[in-house]
């Protein structure tokens, strides 16, 4: 039998956590993200948004086997894309559980994600904002409406934003180099890694970790190098579903 720390879940209803898998930060976070409760993922910049995406998607990967609700602007999808499909089952994500909404401005992402956050049947929504044109009393919306559904709410953003805040936790999410694995065969890529950026805690201290998502086991890894961030990359035709 899996303990709740290897599946993700400490604890069940109201009040658990979605555990990272690495006791460093996990501890930090009291357990994990908490569930029923609000969360705010940006790039370090737009061009980065594929990493943030990767850290979003894993998180959804580690969490409750339920639907996940993408919701994102009509523009939004035209010039990022939705998650790349053939790569969601490597990131431990069934293609049919995750749903994308499109809206067409804003407002109307908001109001989707604070429906389907009062939903039961969904287990995480994530919502992909493009402008700054959110306010403390729309995420304290948002928070209330993920308390009273007991369902994960992530803010995707393509850039960071230092404006107030009711979300539980905030993240800037960058990518990392990965390391050339050795072995037999030829040489291959490692496990794709994230510089992540903790600027925000309800529960506890801050901090800045490189990690790395390991595929197999599905959960998160402290790297065991680290590097500095990896230079901006540019026309990327679909977001992978890992950076």
């Amino acid at each position: 039998m899996l303990h709740a720390a290897e599946t993700g879940i400490a604890g069940e209803g109201g009040g658990s956590s979605l555990a990272l898998g690495i006791p460093l930060i996990d501890g930090i976070l009291g357990g994990g993200l908490g569930w029923g409760a609000l969360h705010e993922i940006a790039a370090v910049r737009e061009t980065e948004l594929a990493a943030a995406t990767g850290f979003a998607l894993a998180l959804t990967a580690r969490g409750r086997k339920r639907e996940t609700i993408w919701i994102a602007e009509d523009l939004s999808l035209a010039e990022n894309g939705a998650p790349y499909g053939p790569g969601l089952p490597e990131i431990g994500i069934a293609p049919e559980r995750l749903l994308t909404v499109a809206a067409a401005r804003g407002r109307d992402v908001l109001w989707a994600m604070e429906e389907a956050l009062r939903c039961r049947a969904v287990g995480v929504v994530i919502g992909e904002l493009r402008g700054r044109d959110i306010d403390t009393v729309a995420t304290r919306r948002l928070s209330l409406a993920a308390a009273a559904g007991n369902t994960l709410g992530l803010i995707l953003r393509a850039a960071p934003d230092d404006a107030p805040s009711a979300a539980a936790t905030r993240w800037i999410i960058g990518a990392a180099p990965p390391v050339p694995a050795c072995g037999i065969g030829p040489p291959h890529l490692g496990a794709p890694r994230l510089a992540a950026h903790l600027i925000r805690n309800r529960r506890g201290h801050l901090g800045a970790w490189i990690v790395e998502w390991n595929s197999v086991e599905q959960r998160f890894e402290l790297a065991t190098h680290s590097e500095p961030v990896a230079g901006a990359t540019v026309n990327r035709p679909h977001r992978a579903a890992v950076a």
